[in-house]
C-alpha cells in the first residue's frame, strides 16, 4: 500500500471554507478512483492566522496513483478555486511505502 501526502495553508478564517471544498473536490475524486483504498484531511491551526491542511489518501499501488494523478504522480493535484484559498502550498506530494499497521 501507498500512502500519498500533500499539504497547503489558508486563512484559519477560510479553513472551514476550504475543507467543505476540498471535500467536494480533491477527497470525493480520491475516492471515486479505483485503487484508492481511503482518504483524510487534517487540519491544525498554527496561532498565526494560518491553519495547515493535510490530506493523506492510501493506494493499492504507484500505478493506481496515476489514474487520479496523471503520469507524474510527483506533482499535485489543483482545483479552480485553490487559488482563492490556499496562502501557500507545496506542489508536489510526498509517497509514502505503507510498511506496518
Amino acid at each position: 500500500m501507498i500512502a500519498r501526502m500533500w499539504r497547503g495553508w489558508v486563512a484559519s478564517e477560510r479553513a472551514t471554507e476550504y475543507v467543505a471544498y476540498i471535500d467536494e473536490t480533491g477527497m470525493a475524486e480520491y475516492k471515486a478512483t479505483p485503487g484508492n483504498l481511503d482518504a483524510q484531511m487534517w487540519t491544525r491551526d498554527l496561532g498565526d492566522g494560518r491553519t495547515e491542511v493535510v490530506t493523506v489518501s492510501w493506494w493499492e499501488s504507484l500505478d493506481t496513483i496515476k489514474a487520479f494523478a496523471g503520469d507524474d504522480i510527483s506533482q499535485a493535484v489543483f482545483y479552480p478555486s485553490d487559488d482563492n484559498f490556499l496562502i501557500d502550498r507545496e506542489t508536489t506530494v510526498t509517497h509514502f511505502e505503507v510498511t506496518g499497521t
